[in-house]
């Protein structure tokens, strides 16, 4: 089978869709948009735009582990930020960073920021997804 789709353990399980599609050969991981959500689907921050930011990067980092992956393997980044403004750009270094001491990582990667109207659930305020790169 060339794409294996995968629920991680660390991730919410949810029904309509897989957190991860992994293709084989240069083993590409496609990672769902991650949200302020713990591995049992609880809320994480609501109303917190750097906790919801700091959680998101938390579950990236969690799928990408589950598979075998880390931080380093990441390709790309898309952040959606629902209403986003520039005023929000210290909240969402705030989060990164809090994640990024928690992982002992260097965040730093190819992202895209988009702001949007709305996502998924009303009380989310940040998605992350993100395309990494396994040998």
């Amino acid at each position: 089978m060339a794409v294996k789709l995968v629920n991680p353990e660390a991730l919410p399980k949810p029904e309509v869709y897989r957190q991860l599609a992994i293709a084989e050969g240069s083993k590409l991981v496609f990672l769902a948009g991650q949200v302020a959500r713990d591995a049992n689907g609880e809320k994480v921050g609501e109303g917190d735009f750097a906790a919801q930011v700091e959680q998101a990067y938390l579950n990236v980092a969690a799928a990408l582990a589950e598979v075998g992956g880390s931080w380093d393997d990441i390709a790309k980044l898309t952040i959606y930020v629902v209403d986003w403004t520039p005023d929000k750009m210290p909240l969402l270094g705030e989060g990164v960073g809090r994640a990024a001491a928690k992982l002992g990582i260097d965040p730093v990667k190819p992202i895209t920021l988009l702001g949007v109207s709305a996502l998924g659930e009303p009380d989310i305020m940040v998605e992350v997804e993100a395309t990494a790169v396994l040998d």
